[in-house]
């Protein structure tokens, strides 16, 4: 009797060990994103110096790990309540709206994070930095695709509109203020009211520098 309980015993361990191992990947996981989401916004926010700062102070920060939980419940089976409660809660904390259907991608960062509003049709590429008062909207009342579709390494200033389902394509600057209602092609520079679009005067030019060329991002 003893040999068999011995060997009924080490088969469970045996099976339990995949998924304690499983378990274990999955943390590892976890807290290596959020490493790479502190980092990231680190970099782009030269008024923090720590992760610890990071991690407490930063409400937009905030914002989009409570989306990425959100995001999970949204695409379960009647989840979709939870993750609008969920969205709702971190909107009154944190001023930032982010409806749980949006898909976001990897270190992404919302630098001071009031007032940002972001679709639930929105696509959002990686390395994107969006600033206080961005709103990524629809301009359609049909279940339909109605939001933006943002590429990687995009930055969209402060109080910018992007609106309905246009593209914006890899690398793009959007100034502060403007109002986008029309595709933006790969490395461009938009600004205004409606957004003018404008290329760097070359190819080594730095996007980022050619949004200072143009007087209406500081309007």
């Amino acid at each position: 009797m003893s040999v068999i309980r011995l060997t009924k015993n080490s088969s469970t361990d045996r099976a339990a060990t995949p998924d304690a191992r499983g378990r274990s990947a999955h943390l590892r996981s976890v807290w290596d994103r959020i490493c790479e989401d502190l980092d990231a916004a680190i970099e782009r926010d030269p008024a923090v110096d720590t992760r610890l700062e990071m991690a407490l102070a930063s409400p937009g920060l905030h914002a989009i790990w409570v989306h990425r939980v959100s995001h999970s419940l949204w695409t379960r089976p009647g989840g979709h309540l939870a993750a609008r409660l969920l969205s709702q809660i971190s909107r009154s904390v944190t001023g930032v709206e982010i409806h749980p259907g949006a898909q976001i991608g990897r270190r992404f960062f919302i630098d001071h994070g009031m007032g940002v509003v972001i679709g639930e049709t929105a696509e959002v590429g990686d390395d994107v930095l969006l600033f206080h008062g961005v709103t990524l909207g629809g301009r359609s009342m049909k279940r339909v695709k109605r939001h933006p579709t943002v590429g990687n390494n995009v930055t969209i200033g402060a109080g910018a509109r992007v609106l309905g389902a246009v593209y914006i394509g890899d690398g793009v600057q959007i100034g502060a203020n403007s109002v986008v209602v029309k595709p933006v092609p790969t490395g461009a520079v938009a600004t205004g009211i409606p957004a003018r679009v404008r290329f760097p005067d070359s190819p080594t030019d730095d996007p980022y520098d050619a949004l200072f060329a143009e007087p209406a991002l500081f309007i």
